[in-house]
């Protein structure tokens, strides 16, 4: 590869407010230190984890660029020309890991075919810390995302799900928007069987953070306050 192309650097942030350095390593402070050019989903978030992170750096030396849903497609290549002209370029995600239920993954696969190097750092993934601290099985799991909103449609989501989980013995993670989570809790209580194992986890990493699996059954019984919580569930059938 030529020396002279930078690097794509993909760097994780916080899942919530707690301190970077309590959950990040200190490579991820090192590479934003030495990066000015960076690729975000929101502007002001990003200057302000910038900062945070490292409070010496200059904020008017920053060149961002926008990556959200209102981003052209036909724009992304521009974002990494800055790597082709020997500059490095850094991904950073609006929370957790860049390119895992984040924007990012259409920056790196164009990355690969520019042939510019791309470099993973280590970082909270709220995905992966779920499935460490569920009991249940980390050998085949899969994320499946927001789950349909209309009613008879996510029942049959669920549904499908808890097969899933009994046939292949996998266990099945998703998540939802935060307002509705409460309500999300009170359907799996009601739609799964009673005994398939449910998992929910909020606020992964913050002082504020609960982590419980309980049959469908038992959490009908005991139900907790999950509103306006970032929260992962998963959900398994044996």
């Amino acid at each position: 590869m030529n020396s002279k192309i930078g690097k794509l650097y993909l760097i994780p942030t916080t899942l919530g407010d707690s301190e970077p350095l309590d959950v990040l390593p200190i490579t991820v402070k090192q590479t934003i230190e030495k990066t000015d050019t960076f690729i975000v989903e929101n502007e002001k978030t990003a200057r302000r984890f910038i900062k945070r992170i490292s409070p010496e750096k200059s904020q008017p030396s920053l060149k961002l660029f926008l990556l959200n849903k209102h981003t052209d497609a036909s724009d992304l290549p521009s974002f990494l020309e800055p790597c082709l002209n020997g500059i490095d370029v850094g991904l950073l995600s609006e929370a957790g890991c860049p390119g895992v239920a984040d924007p990012g993954a259409d920056i790196v696969k164009i990355a690969h075919q520019k042939n510019i190097k791309v470099v993973p750092l280590v970082g909270p993934s709220s995905i992966l810390l779920a499935i460490m601290s569920s009991g249940m099985n980390g050998q085949s799991f899969a994320f499946n995302g927001y789950l349909p909103i209309d009613k008879s449609e996510r029942k049959n989501e669920i549904k499908r799900l808890e097969r899933l989980s009994f046939e292949h013995n996998q266990s099945q993670s998703f998540i939802e928007t935060p307002y509705r989570n409460n309500k999300m809790l009170e359907d799996l209580s009601q739609i799964l069987d009673k005994n398939t194992d449910v998992y929910v986890a909020c606020d992964i990493t913050l002082p504020t953070e609960f982590i419980k699996t309980k049959t469908a059954n038992e959490w009908k019984k005991n139900m907790v306050d999950l509103h306006k919580r970032p929260t992962i569930f998963i959900i398994h059938k044996s």
